[in-house]
């Protein structure tokens, strides 16, 4: 076919940029959903799939940063991407983000997820801290427009007053969702003073509306925490892996306030049981010590009173001892104290006859002559 004189004539290069403008123009970023094939890695950085339904098929390249988890081949993906003609390799759409679609394959993603997380400690009861109770002060990750905070914040209200909140208001579903709640727990984490918990809410919903509290990077988030977290996602039926990941998980939003802090009415019947019970407790106590002091008192007089007959009979024993020992009752017996000049005479060896000496009676003294001693 000959070249018309008015057409345009473009080198291959040339013609790969033209047409990738006229795609950055025209579809600068599309969704596209099918089913996951030829799913590879690689060298452990690069990542190659196809989309495909029953009549045609895609190829997307990224990284797999941008995975949302383990996936397999047949599963159902809604890829957002950027058209591109590489000048090398052809056709592909570069991906932005990828969501499972479907019940199905949500679900499976999540098994498939929870298996890797699980053979790594992630949901092991062993790392799980305990919640403060109550706490002073919480960081709260949800939509502040959501039925979800509205009854979380009245619950926790009418159960107990000045819980201080630190809201961060975030999308629950959605695209976005992932990367705007790993941000929030980031952010009350990084705080000069972190609050004492964390709480992460949503209500119920489609297994599409809630994978975003499934994806590996929310999960991974919330096991990292370093702030204690308590995650109520859905109704009772519904669990995902944050609230796996979390120190304590809730049925729901409610379920968690009603967690988080005591019922004030239930409390004040409480301290006033206590009340009573301590005065009741205090009055046995005075009154069994009372009981003992009087039988102490009693005791303690017993033994005062045989100390004192001791004493008593010990001094009446000493004093007769003294009274046997005393010279004077001796001289009343009939005995003489015989001294010469200062010393007591015991021996008539130092006398010599004419010696003059005292002699002291029981009534009385007198002053002898000795005219002759003998032995």
């Amino acid at each position: 076919m000959a070249v018309k004189s008015e057409d345009v004539v473009l080198g291959v290069s040339d013609f790969v940029a033209v047409l990738n403008q006229t795609l950055e123009y025209a579809y600068s970023e599309v969704v596209i959903m099918g089913e996951l094939a030829n799913l590879r890695v690689s060298k452990g950085r690069w990542l190659y799939f196809d989309l495909k339904d029953e009549v045609s098929t895609v190829k997307f390249f990224g990284t797999v940063r941008q995975l949302p988890g383990p996936l397999e081949d047949g599963m159902i993906l809604k890829v957002r991407g950027t058209p591109r003609l590489h000048h090398q390799y052809g056709f592909s759409v570069n991906i932005i983000s990828i969501q499972p679609a479907g019940e199905g394959t949500i679900k499976r993603a999540a098994q498939l997820l929870q298996a890797k997380l699980t053979k790594e400690g992630l949901f092991d009861e062993a790392r799980k801290r305990p919640l403060p109770y109550p706490p002073t002060r919480i960081g709260l990750v949800t939509s502040k427009q959501s039925a979800a905070y509205a009854d979380f914040i009245k619950v926790l209200g009418a159960r107990w007053q000045g819980v201080e909140i630190d809201l961060v208001d975030v999308q629950v579903q959605g695209e976005a969702a992932p990367e705007q709640m790993v941000a929030a727990l980031s952010k009350l984490n990084a705080l000069v003073e972190p609050p004492d918990a964390i709480v992460m809410i949503r209500g119920g919903g489609s297994a599409e509306d809630l994978a975003a509290f499934s994806s590996e990077a929310l999960t991974r988030a919330v096991a990292a925490s370093r702030v204690p977290t308590l995650v109520a996602i859905g109704h009772e039926i519904d669990l995902s892996l944050a609230e796996l990941a979390a120190d304590k998980r809730a049925s729901t939003p409610s379920n968690a306030a009603e967690l988080l802090v005591p019922d004030r009415a239930y409390v004040l019947v409480e301290l006033k049981d206590n009340a009573r019970e301590l005065r009741h407790q205090t009055n046995a106590q005075v009154q069994t010590a009372r009981a003992r002091l009087e039988q102490q008192t009693v005791i303690l007089s017993d033994q005062l009173e045989q100390l004192i007959n001791r004493a008593r009979t010990e001094i009446k024993s000493r004093r007769q001892l003294l009274q046997a020992l005393n010279p004077e009752a001796i001289l009343k017996r009939g005995y003489a104290i015989v001294r010469s000049g200062r010393q007591t005479l015991r021996s008539t060896k130092r006398l010599a006859g004419g010696a003059i000496v005292d002699v002291q009676l029981a009534e009385g003294r007198f002053r002898a002559n000795v005219t002759e001693t003998s032995e």
